[in-house]
């Protein structure tokens, strides 16, 4: 039976992005670091050669450009108006989108002091924003909003503590009946314009919006939109027909990257456009 690297090898591999090597095995353990070595310089000349080309080419890591592009399309070809909202909610936000203290969801929620918390979602601010909007216009409200959001999630290889959701709503601009329909439509104009041509759409339950359309690629949730009206809206003062969709940039990064795990491609000081800095 051969030798297998040591475990700080094989965290070494997965740092460099290079999994598919942790298996290999070996006569000895001589020949093994002497291969670990040589595997090591060229996979941290790979990376380095990475960062090179962001400064001198790309210049914009790979989910900021998804971040600028889907704008983009919504402000020039969709008419969608850009909204910037705060990032600290109050709890009582949380309670109106049914996240209160007797759910499950309480509990990911990063809180500032007893009353006030890091936004674990973009909605509560928007259905704000849309509602008053729409009573100033009387008008169709198409608005969207890119931004940090917060969440205690589990430390897995599509999860992040902060990541990045682009929400983009329409309200009052479909008649009742239409919405699915509107909402399938949007989601797939989305995806053509992120240039990827491989997807699923899929209706699902959720314990928030109760019926959603999720967005997956690769195996890999990027997007789920909802759609109204539902239960929550009246606790907004909102409705009207509407609907909406959040993609997780960090998550189509993850998979137009080709990437084995999203900390590569979040908000880091240890990783910048998919490549490790320890290079």
């Amino acid at each position: 039976m051969g030798v297998g690297f040591t475990v700080t090898q094989k965290e070494r591999f997965t740092e460099l992005g290079a999994d598919e090597l942790t298996e290999l095995e070996f006569p000895d353990n001589s020949e093994r670091n002497r291969e670990f070595t040589k595997l090591e310089k060229g996979l941290c000349e790979k990376n380095r050669d990475r960062v090179k080309r962001l400064l001198s080419e790309k210049h914009i890591p790979d989910a900021i450009y998804i971040q600028s592009g889907l704008e983009r399309w919504l402000v020039e070809d969709m008419r969608f108006t850009k909204v910037s909202t705060p990032t600290i909610i109050s709890g009582e936000m949380l309670d109106k989108m049914s996240i209160d203290e007797e759910s499950h969801l309480r509990g990911q929620v990063f809180w500032v002091d007893k009353n006030k918390c890091l936004r674990p979602m973009l909605a509560p601010n928007l259905y704000v924003v849309m509602r008053e909007l729409h009573r100033i216009t009387n008008g169709p409200v198409r608005i969207f909003e890119a931004g940090s959001c917060f969440r205690r999630e589990s430390q897995g290889a599509q999860h992040l503590n902060e990541f990045t959701m682009l929400n983009f709503v329409e309200y009052a601009a479909c008649e009742p009946g239409e919405q699915v329909e509107r909402l399938e439509f949007l989601a797939e104009s989305a995806m053509k314009a992120l240039g990827i041509d491989e997807f699923e759409l899929k209706h699902e339950k959720s314990a928030v919006y109760g019926e959603t359309l999720d967005v997956e690629a690769c195996g890999v949730e990027l997007a789920s939109g909802s759609f109204g009206p539902h239960k929550l809206d009246p606790a907004w003062g909102v409705f009207e027909p509407w609907v909406g969709i959040g993609f997780g940039i960090e998550r189509i990064a993850l998979v137009k990257g080709g990437h084995k795990t999203i900390k590569r491609v979040g908000k880091s000081i240890t990783f910048i456009d998919g490549a490790p800095l320890s290079v």
